[in-house]
């Protein structure tokens, strides 16, 4: 029984960021459509604010796989060498429940977040975004912004903030640029990016805002949201995370990745569960990318986009890089 297990390294050489978000785009539409299945995520927590793990798994029948992603956030790794995000994804033939491939899973899981990040904005931010706030400095924050430019290539401007540790944004300002050509080969040139730690100034001036963090309790506030913005909530992707003041729910219109998963653990979960947000008034984001339904209507709306993780786009990524390294030749084949 022969596996292939792919290093982030060799996953670098055959994944890109446009066509992960068609393939993001193409999982959500499978999802809505009931063609793939989402099973239950398991959460733990090791130590509140400094380790946790959360285990995703899913089933895509076009594609005849299953397979599940073991993730897990480390806060005292940056003081032993290693990344603070911990993942590795396994993919399975669906008839026979061998494993064709094991793979690093934090370099798949940045691609494929950030796009999901900048498809709620695609489909929801006002076509003439100029402006975009990331709340968080951390590896994932150059993904989303990433991903952004590709779906907004009149993107101008662009703020990052981390409130707890400022510095971090002034370093992640003044090496994104290189990062985003080198890595990802995407030309920010045209781009302004200044750190910020005034978000009551700064948020109200932008038209896009992705939320990249751990939080507990709200960060951005509902006063300083004005008609039009759009925000996609990334950093929710566990019961109990919390970026937006749940007020702000109160006259958006919301869209999720999977209803189920994130009215239990997204950030429309505390909504919910206060009453400020119905979830007859959720609606998935393939049903939109399917024009099944309507999303922004007017210059006016305010839209909210909460993906709160499928490992569904794991797999679907992880098998893309699997056939696309077996034509290269990457990565090492192994017996079981």
């Amino acid at each position: 029984m022969s596996t292939r297990v792919l290093s982030k390294k060799e996953i670098m050489q055959v994944i890109e960021m446009a066509p992960a978000i068609k393939a993001v785009e193409n999982v959500y539409t499978m999802k809505s459509a009931g063609e793939a299945v989402a099973w239950p995520t398991v959460f733990h927590i090791f130590e509140e604010g400094q380790r946790d793990l959360d285990i995703r798994s899913g089933y895509l029948p076009a594609n005849h796989i299953f397979g599940h992603k073991t993730i897990g956030f480390f806060a005292g790794n940056v003081e032993r060498g290693l990344p603070n995000l911990m993942a590795t994804i396994c993919v399975f033939d669906e008839f026979t429940g061998a494993p064709i491939g094991i793979l690093e899973g934090a370099y798949i899981t940045g691609i494929r977040t950030g796009a999901a990040g900048a498809i709620g904005a695609k489909y929801l931010a006002r076509k003439d975004s100029e402006t975009l706030f990331v709340l968080g400095a951390g590896n994932q924050a150059a993904y989303q912004i990433a991903a952004t430019i590709c779906c907004f290539p009149g993107l101008k401007k662009v703020y990052v903030a981390d409130l707890l540790f400022p510095e971090n944004a002034e370093r992640f300002v003044a090496g994104i640029k290189a990062r985003l050509m080198d890595e990802l080969g995407i030309d920010a040139s045209g781009v302004t990016f200044e750190a910020t730690n005034e978000p009551e100034v700064t948020v109200p001036q932008s038209d896009i805002v992705i939320t990249v963090t751990p939080s507990r309790k709200p960060v951005i506030k509902k006063e300083w949201v004005r008609p039009g913005m759009h925000f996609s909530t990334v950093g929710s992707d566990m019961e109990g995370k919390e970026e937006l003041d749940p007020e702000i729910f109160r006259n958006a219109k919301v869209f999720v990745d999977d209803m189920t998963h994130c009215i239990e653990a997204g950030e429309v979960e505390i909504p919910v569960k206060m009453g400020i947000l119905s979830p007859e008034n959720i609606n998935e984001i393939g049903n939109l990318i399917m024009g099944n339904c309507q999303g922004r209507t007017s210059d006016e709306d305010i839209t909210v986009y909460d993906p709160a993780g499928m490992a569904l786009l794991d797999i679907a990524a992880a098998k893309v890089a699997l056939d696309l390294a077996a034509e290269k030749n990457l990565g090492a084949v192994v017996e079981l």
